[in-house]
């Protein structure tokens, strides 16, 4: 059986063609829904996606017609993308996103396959209704409750857990005893990474380049700062240790990795969203550093003392699509 993938996101379109439950080819473009909030149409998105599609079918040399099945998760399903799939509510487990899969007929996406694309709702916070004074506990995800099922999956994982995935944004998602997704919080920590280091005064104390290897040390030291006297004062040391210190660039670059991600130790402290209690366990995605980073804070917070799981490489490689598969084999799309 031969099966496309596509996970769509902000800022990248990533589709992977499986066969025999493996995947066998992967194509990536630097296109999302930013595209179309910018654009004001979907045009773009619409390309990338069939874009990808021929680069996967092209380095495996399989024609279009051995294609069986075709799914889709992320802001593929929000409003700037291809088809607007409404928020299923938590708590919300595998059979509810399977049962909310809803299909997409566009030949012009699915070239000759002659195929629906079918599309994975995303999961918002039983929150209802959202003021003032319940914001912080409302939150909503579109892609990393399918990468959840994943893991879920991979791991053979039982509840009650927090994932921790970072990228552009970090996601905290919670689930209980029957491995449902019970809410989500959401910060902002790889975008405020990405814009301190590359257009900030700082950047050029850090020659606009991110952290390459793991100093902990350094990160812990950020993390402190940000925390006594906040994150835009530890900013500015960055600068101050640049001009009066023998420090290294990638030192500097630990600091303000550790200063960032002294944030997300909060929200997941401190969220209403998610109401973490202090032994639950913990399983830590992501790249290598930031894994890296992430559980070095939380151990040396002392608030936190459940299990922790560190998810390796190949625990989280293709996750989203093997969790589209997951989903598509509760929805009987899959035998």
């Amino acid at each position: 059986m031969t099966y496309l993938t596509i996970d769509a996101g902000t800022t990248n379109t990533r589709t992977t063609l499986w066969q025999n439950g493996a995947p066998i080819a992967r194509a990536q473009c630097e296109i999302g829904v930013r595209n179309t909030a910018i654009d004001g149409h979907n045009q773009a998105l619409k390309n990338a996606v069939s874009s990808t599609i021929d680069s996967v079918l092209n380095a495996s040399k399989l024609p279009a017609s051995s294609v069986t099945l075709a799914l889709a998760s992320g802001m593929i399903t929000s409003s700037m993308g291809l088809k607007e799939v409404a928020h299923l509510t938590a708590p919300c487990g595998l059979s509810h996103l399977a049962a909310g899969m809803q299909r997409l007929d566009d030949p012009h996406l699915t070239q000759e396959m002659h195929l629906p694309l079918w599309l994975i709702p995303g999961v918002r916070n039983r929150i209802n209704p959202v003021s003032l004074h319940n914001a912080e506990a409302m939150d909503m995800m579109r892609g990393e409750e399918t990468e959840a099922i994943g893991l879920i999956e991979r791991l053979t994982l039982t509840g009650p857990a927090i994932f921790i995935m970072p990228g552009s944004h970090t996601k905290l998602v919670s689930i209980d005893a029957e491995n449902c997704i019970t809410a989500c919080a959401t910060t902002l920590a790889g975008e405020l990474l990405q814009v301190i280091t590359q257009s900030t005064l700082i950047s050029q104390s850090l020659d606009a380049g991110f952290a390459d290897h793991f100093l902990p040390d350094m990160v812990i030291e950020g993390a402190s700062a940000a925390q006594k006297t906040g994150l835009a004062r530890a900013c500015f040391n960055i600068r101050t240790l640049a001009l009066f210190t023998e420090s290294q660039r990638n030192e500097r670059a630990n600091y303000l990795l550790g200063a960032v991600l002294s944030g997300d130790l909060l929200a997941l402290k401190n969220s209403s969203a998610i109401q973490m209690q202090p032994d639950t366990p913990i399983i830590i995605t992501g790249k290598p550093l930031l894994r890296q980073a992430l559980a070095l804070l939380i151990e040396k917070q002392g608030f936190f003392y459940g299990k922790r799981i560190i998810v390796t490489d190949e625990q989280q490689a293709d996750l989203a699509g093997f969790g589209a598969i997951t989903i598509a084999k509760a929805r009987g799309l899959i035998a």
